[in-house]
């Protein structure tokens, strides 16, 4: 049986590796060993990452909806009690869209609740 030579098997994977890498710095783009383990903890980071995003996101519009009923004398708390009291049906990222962009409709969200007159 003949010889199987893989030398072009592994040159496409190292390929791949530092596709993938490319643009990080020193060996971690250009030597495979160290790739490998960088490509790794990339991946770790960027799962990580798409985690705290949400959480950031969500402690943003908490923040934007505080904001705007302080101007109106409302505490935050209060508001979100009265808004899962209601039937109204709005979650913190319409809240803090209608809060920056739109002062009018956010007032009038604050009276249907019955907070301000």
């Amino acid at each position: 049986m003949a010889r199987v030579k893989r030398g072009t098997v592994s040159r496409r994977k190292h390929k791949k590796v530092f596709a993938q890498t490319k643009g990080f710095k020193h060996g971690r783009k250009n030597l495979i060993k160290v790739a490998k383990q960088a490509l790794v903890r990339a991946g770790q980071n960027a799962y990580r990452g798409r985690k705290l995003k949400k959480r950031n996101f969500r402690g943003l519009w908490i923040i934007r909806i505080n904001a705007k009923c302080k101007e109106f004398g409302v505490c935050y708390s209060r508001f979100i009690k009265a808004l899962n009291d209601s039937d109204k049906n709005l979650n913190r990222k319409m809240l803090a869209e209608i809060a920056v962009k739109d002062h009018a409709t956010f007032e009038s969200i604050l009276k249907d609740l019955k907070l301000i007159n």
